[in-house]
């Protein structure tokens, strides 16, 4: 990487970062095509032996993450750390806040999964400052969109719900699209809306879902306790955590 790479001076690159397992990277090729998509949007050519980097890695429980920047691309691989496994069972403390956003700008890069993430990580370190583990972002007007680094499931009845991506202005999740393509064998329905966050409290469970998770149930919002949900381990199982504990 030159010193005067883009992504090096102004976080002007795209990553996607990637759960591996045994048998290899988790959803390699729906992670491809959000890094290309990202890198679409800023502008910036993926090159054609990226999914290359990827080739062979295995792991128990593994972190890969593929970067892409003007100069240059490459990878790297570590132990998902013990804190994020963690959350798979005892679950997360969650607040929110309002992100001060009414609409995105057309310029927004809120789509893409971009290295500009220093806002996104000090939107962490500020809750957990405050007691909690993590953040839900609102709109000004109360409604809920996504983590700083996940994205939001509910589940209310027999239906999980998340919320619509393209409306909402935020990045589309690849362990939710998973998690809807699945969630018919286990009989629950599935849909996307909006919601604001009075109603969200009001939900049977809340979790918070991204690649190294899988799902982190929110056993608290807002300080509020809330009851564990049963359904917690077999949307896990569902998506292939319940045996990555240890």
């Amino acid at each position: 990487m030159s010193v005067t790479d883009r992504g090096l001076l102004y976080g002007e690159g795209v990553f996607e970062t990637l759960h591996v397992r045994p048998d290899g990277p988790w959803l390699l090729d729906r992670h491809l095509e959000r890094l290309a998509g990202s890198a679409a949007l800023l502008g910036i050519p993926v090159p054609e032996n990226v999914a290359e980097l990827a080739a062979g890695v295995t792991h128990e429980d593994g972190a890969l993450r593929l970067v892409v920047t003007p100069s240059t691309a490459f990878a790297t691989l570590a132990a998902v750390p013990e804190s994020i496994r963690a959350e798979r069972s005892t679950g997360i403390r969650l607040l929110t806040h309002d992100l001060g956003v009414t609409r995105r700008p057309p310029w927004s890069l809120a789509g893409a999964k971009t290295l500009s993430y220093a806002e996104n990580l000090a939107a962490k370190r500020w809750a957990q400052q405050q007691g909690a583990d993590d953040l839900l972002w609102l709109t000004s007007d109360g409604f809920a969109l996504e983590g700083p680094t996940s994205s939001l499931v509910w589940l209310e009845g027999d239906t999980l719900f998340t919320v619509p991506p393209e409306r909402a202005g935020i990045l589309a999740g690849t362990t939710v699209a998973q998690l809807m393509c699945c969630a018919g064998a286990l009989g629950l329905r599935t849909g996307e809306k909006m919601i604001p966050v009075g109603e969200l409290d009001r939900a049977g469970a809340i979790w918070l879902a991204s690649s190294l998770r899988g799902l982190a149930e929110a056993r608290t919002l807002d300080g509020k306790q809330r009851a564990a949900s049963p359904w917690t381990p077999r949307l896990l199982e569902l998506l292939g955590f319940s045996r990555r504990r240890g």
